[in-house]
């Protein structure tokens, strides 16, 4: 088999580019979202006594979350007022453009719809935060005021970074109205201690710490899953002989208990969105077959019943009764059925090798590897609209893009790339921008993305 075909597929998909131009203008549309963005302007906070020390690091922070959120068209600080508010009192009716008065920011040349500011003082050994934001087309200071938040945390430049990471989330959630990253875990792969292993890191890639130590021998432990409330990872490993699904606690990698059946291969698992059950690909019964158990492995039933290799399920978030799969082993392509392994359909086109389904939180659109369009023969990554069938590809001419995952607020995804030379997880918003990498010692593979 195929190197990576050999345990599970993790290959990727075909599409022309003259497809790609006629049928993807509705999922283009979904991608950039309709509507005109807020204009965000977002000055340099000051800090008082100890707390000026960390806020270069506190303005860069709030800076990238709110540009890297894909929520705002971010106002260059260039063009701003010589002078900016500090405090609400600060805001006057008119102050003859000095940058005192809503419409020095709503004018020309900044041309802004909000206005995030404030100021951040040491007090009782705390570095505290004090953030506004104000709706700058608005008549006056009280009526502008969207935002005025205390944040305190520790004097420190982690401190300082934190309540950047809090003030950004709270704007972002007023404007988001959906789940944030701030708080989620991306769990990934990393041979970085000698073994393929699990690792956890922070949303935006600090805090990296390996979750696993069970140094198991080639290819080791892959393919983890993280559960909907973020407790359990689930996980393919060769640490006992054949590959079998290991399912550990996320706060202290503990190992949980599932019951693998007899069987060569019992792997690729997937948890359902109410966090109950289990997903996995086994060999129990000849070619490898969906399955579905318990969250310990018992009480498992044969969901897919046909004459093909069938792995990596990923049940629908919004209809459980819907589920993803690929199924190969030449030409793999995704597929969906029910959960009772009914109304087979082809999802993909046929062409190329298609691999790594993942939902979007919405349950309508996923992002998933194809070895066609731009880059034809190479993985990248796509994202589709399931009911139409219509994509558009998002990496190219970068290497080898695979396994992509939605993060929580189904405007990121997390992916493998070996755009550098070796491979490493990266994030990016949903239409194709802000890449950034997020490992860079040891090859790092397998990303998924799930709340803390």
């Amino acid at each position: 088999m195929k190197r990576k075909i050999s345990v599970i597929f993790v290959c990727a998909a075909l599409l022309c580019a003259a497809a790609f131009r006629l049928f993807a203008q509705d999922i283009q549309d979904w991608i950039k979202g309709t509507g005109a963005k807020p204009a965000l302007a977002v000055v340099d906070f000051r800090g008082a006594g100890q707390a000026s020390a960390f806020m270069s690091q506190f303005n860069s922070t709030l800076w990238d979350d709110l540009q890297n959120s894909g929520l705002f068209e971010m106002r260059a600080k260039s063009m701003y007022p010589l002078n900016n508010p500090q405090r609400p009192e600060d805001m006057r009716p008119e102050d003859n453009h000095q940058g005192y008065a809503l419409v020095d920011w709503a004018g020309s040349p900044v041309n802004a719809s909000h206005l995030a500011f404030g100021y951040a003082a040491a007090q009782n050994g705390l570095f505290v935060l004090y953030g506004y934001l104000d709706d700058v087309r608005q008549a006056n200071a009280q009526s502008a005021q969207l935002i005025g938040q205390r944040y305190a945390e520790d004097l420190s430049e982690a401190g300082a970074v934190k309540a950047a990471h809090e003030f950004a989330n709270d704007i972002i959630q007023k404007f988001g109205g959906t789940a944030s990253l701030l708080g989620s875990r991306i769990y990934f792969v990393s041979d970085r201690t000698g073994t393929n292993e699990i690792w956890a890191m922070d949303w935006d890639g600090g805090n990296q710490k390996a979750l696993t130590h069970l140094r198991a021998k080639p290819p080791g432990s892959l393919y983890p899953a993280v559960s909907p409330d973020g407790t359990r990872v689930a996980f393919t490993t060769w640490a006992f002989g054949t590959p079998r699904i290991v399912v550990v606690d996320t706060q202290t990698g503990r190992r949980l208990p599932f019951y693998n059946q007899e069987a060569s291969l019992n792997a690729t698992p997937s948890f359902t969105p109410d966090g109950k059950q289990i997903y996995y690909a086994s060999s129990a019964s000849g070619l490898a077959q969906i399955y579905v158990a318990s969250l310990d492995g018992q009480g498992f039933r044969r969901v897919s019943y046909r004459d093909a290799i069938e792995v990596e399920p990923k049940v629908n978030p919004k209809n459980p009764s819907l589920l993803l799969f690929v199924s190969g082993p030449l030409n793999q392509q995704i597929y969906q059925m029910t959960s009772t392994g009914s109304d087979v359909q082809r999802v993909t086109n046929g062409e190329g090798e298609a691999a790594n389904p993942s939902w979007n939180p919405d349950g309508q659109h996923i992002a998933f590897s194809w070895t066609r369009g731009y880059a034809t023969g190479n993985f990248n990554v796509f994202v589709m609209d399931i009911g139409s069938r219509q994509y558009v590809q998002l990496t190219s001419g970068q290497g080898r893009n695979e396994n992509p995952v939605w993060a929580p607020d189904g405007r990121h995804l997390v992916f493998m790339s070996n755009r550098n030379g070796r491979e490493q997880i990266y994030t990016m918003l949903a239409n194709g921008t802000q890449v950034k990498q997020l490992t860079t010692q040891g090859v790092n593979r397998y990303p998924v993305w799930g709340v803390q």
